[in-house]
């Protein structure tokens, strides 16, 4: 007998066949309350080539650990330290307490970790057979965080961020993606605490990846283009460029402006702040458990780099331990050729977004005017980086390369067609940087460690491996005098 449909109205009804018979259930919609009881996730765990440990309890604050803090944040009209207070409007009062914080290490609450075991801990895996194509004696590993509900890392902080805001009573997170993977991820998270989520996706992205913007709203959230004609600041891009590809800074501007002129909406970020880094740090924190089970110590941790998140979750909790002297790895940041903030930006203040919207920031940028060019790898067209990042390479406690995207997208072929997983095109830079690692190796003969952090898979950016695999794909640069123009509109700021 087919079940009775429930008389309130906040049921869908959805039908199922099996064994022969179709029948009918009826999900409820999800509600602005939250449950008095969290939820209990449970992971089924099998097999890996890595070994089990247990979710880190705490975040890694690598700010208690540096001898020389990083410069604070400024308030953009006066120049002076920004005051916790100022960044109220935009930020969820929890989130600034931790962006803020010298606290070694920060508890996570069970409610997250809760989540976490959907995904947590993700493996550590052995590129053997990369190895043996490479024939080099390296020992290659790679932290694979595509195992996670959006595909990549970015769950770990849109999970918390997420919870967070949902614990002050808010109602909508609005936020900007680049690649996708942020907006795919804080859509997840939203959906799980009941929040509203308006997500601007940059141009070239939103055109090149509609199945990251379907994902998007299959978990509810509502997708605009970037630039777009809903802000300010979007309109006043597309007057002066009707066809302009958009960037992070620019989608940045857009979801800032409202968070700001609307009181129940706060704007959560996928990279750079502090705090974001901070979340990230369950990655590395993971890592090293797992080598200590494997007996092994890293010699090279390799990331990509576009706003810093990935790069630094995998990497500061390892900067710990070789301050402490338990190892001694070397750390490589890999940035596109066309976006290369570290490698071919200035170190100075400078806004986080194209408006002038946010706080400034001490950090290595390209200047907040610099539009990239449209390379594959979105989730890496940024104009700055991280400003804890940006300190430790100013520390010289990091160094720094950029490559182009075809010989990524080589380097993700041979990773594809050896370890079976298809990379985002962002991770394709530190397998590039990995394979030139190993490459080295077995001409050196030395029998190094390398760690690599694949961030994402790419099963929502196929349409990038076609053009390499069609030979259609170029490289691209970025132009020296748009980077000289755009230098030459930094803030003017007083040392």
């Amino acid at each position: 007998m087919a079940a009775a449909a429930p008389s309130q109205p906040t049921y869908l009804r959805t039908a199922f066949s099996g064994h022969g018979k179709q029948s009918a259930c009826y999900i409820k919609k999800p509600s602005l309350n939250l449950p008095r009881k969290p939820l209990r996730y449970t992971r089924a765990v099998a097999g890996t080539n890595s070994s089990k440990v247990d979710i880190p309890k705490q975040w890694y604050n690598l700010v208690a650990d540096l001898e020389v803090k990083p410069p604070p944040p400024l308030n953009p009209q006066t120049h002076k330290p920004l005051h916790p207070e100022d960044l109220s409007p935009i930020f969820a009062e929890e989130l600034i307490k931790q962006e803020i914080s010298e606290d070694r290490y920060i508890d996570i609450p069970e409610e997250i970790i809760d989540v976490y075991r959907l995904w947590r801990p993700t493996p550590l895996i052995r590129a053997k057979r990369l190895e043996k194509f490479l024939d080099t004696p390296a020992r290659i590993y790679y932290k694979y965080e595509g195992t996670s509900p959006a595909g990549s890392h970015k769950p770990n902080t849109a999970v918390p961020q997420a919870w967070y805001n949902a614990q002050q009573g808010v109602k909508s997170v609005v936020t900007e993606t680049g690649a996708g993977q942020w907006g795919s991820a804080l859509s997840f998270a939203s959906s799980l605490f009941g929040l509203n989520c308006e997500v601007w996706q940059v141009r070239a992205s939103y055109d090149q990846k509609p199945y990251r913007r379907l994902m998007m709203e299959t978990w509810g959230a509502k997708v605009h283009p970037s630039p777009s004609t809903v802000t300010v600041s979007g309109r006043k891009i597309l007057e002066s460029d009707p066809s302009s590809p958009g960037s992070l800074g620019i989608a940045i501007s857009e979801a800032v402006e409202v968070a700001a002129t609307n009181s129940d909406t706060k704007y959560c970020l996928g990279s750079v702040l502090n705090h974001v880094l901070l979340h990230q740090t369950v990655i590395g924190e993971e890592c090293i458990k797992q080598l200590e089970a494997l007996n092994e110590k890293p010699d090279l941790i390799i990331g990509c780099t576009g706003g810093g998140s990935n790069f630094g979750g995998l990497v500061f909790p390892f900067i710990r331990e070789k301050i402490e002297g338990r190892m001694n790895p070397l750390f490589q940041a890999v940035e596109p050729a066309a976006c290369p903030s570290l490698t071919k930006g200035v170190y100075a203040y400078d806004f986080g977004d194209t408006a002038g919207l946010t706080p400034l920031m001490k950090m290595h940028t390209l200047g907040h005017d610099f539009i990239p060019d449209p390379i594959h790898a979105g989730g890496l067209r940024y104009h700055g980086m991280a400003p804890l990042i940006s300190h430790v390479y100013e520390l010289g406690m990091m160094e720094a390369i950029g490559i182009p995207q075809i010989e990524c997208f080589q380097a993700a072929i041979q990773f594809a067609r050896t370890e079976g997983i298809i990379p985002a095109p962002e991770p394709t830079h530190a397998i590039a940087a990995a394979i030139r690692a190993a490459l080295e190796c077995k001409r050196t003969g030395e029998k190094k460690v390398i760690v690599t952090a694949m961030c994402g898979h790419g099963h929502f950016d196929l349409a990038s491996y076609e053009k390499y695999l069609k030979g259609s794909m170029v490289d691209l640069s970025y132009s020296p005098e748009k980077l000289q123009e755009s230098l030459a509109a930094l803030p003017r700021v007083e040392a």
